[in-house]
């Protein structure tokens, strides 16, 4: 079995060994190195090459997403799970434009926190379901913007795709809600990675977030 590669990035030592502890009783998982700063998480990501990072948003000097947003760029393979005591949307929101695979708050249970890590190995979004309807709602609620414009390019059974893909949801629980095969369902969104050129399904749901897919959905 191949076994996810993690960092953790956390200025709390003993934040670091509770992790460590915790992810230790997982089979699958493998804690291979850690850091404190995000300079450090840099370097290290850099030295280890992690499957999966694990960083909180407060760190000395340079924030996580601002470590994150570097880590996605100059290592795209390696995906990013933001551990934050911070729970507003804002800054899930931020996280997801930041390139995070996942949002998930310390106050959630562990379970949480190993499937989230899982799914970004993956390539799938994970926000734990508090958040995630935050997010959903506040990006209803803004007023109406030239974005609109981003999704002209998509066909509506692809934007039905999106919607759920962007909350998170995998190929099999999309085919699920719309009755497709997965296959077809991967098929959509490799014809909207190729007509927005973006990357991966992480990209497209930051996409989505950026440019106020729910609020189009709703007005329509």
């Amino acid at each position: 079995m191949n076994r996810i590669r993690l960092l953790i990035v956390d200025d709390h030592e003993v934040v670091r060994l509770g992790l460590r502890t915790l992810l230790a009783d997982e089979p699958d998982l493998e804690v291979v190195v850690e850091a404190g700063t995000a300079e450090e998480a840099l370097v290290q990501v850099a030295n280890h090459h992690p499957d999966v990072v694990i960083m909180d948003i407060q760190l000395p000097g340079r924030s996580g997403l601002e470590a994150c947003q570097e880590i996605r760029r100059k290592f795209p393979k390696t995906q990013v799970v933001i551990l934050t005591s911070h729970g507003g949307e804002v800054f899930a929101e931020q996280a997801l434009r930041a390139g995070a695979a996942g949002y998930v708050l310390k106050q959630v249970g562990n379970e949480e926190l190993v499937r989230a890590i899982r799914a970004a190995n993956r390539g799938e979004i994970a926000l734990d379901p508090r958040t995630a309807a935050r997010v959903v709602e506040r990006m209803r609620n803004l007023q109406s913007q030239s974005e609109g414009n981003a999704f002209r390019d998509l066909s509506q059974r692809e934007l039905n795709v999106l919607a759920p893909l962007a909350r998170g949801k995998t190929n099999a629980q999309i085919g699920q809600l719309l009755n497709l095969s997965e296959k077809t369902v991967g098929n959509y969104v490799s014809n909207m990675l190729d007509k927005l050129g973006l990357n991966n399904r992480i990209e497209l749901a930051a996409y989505s977030f950026e440019n106020h897919l729910f609020e189009r959905l709703q007005d329509e």
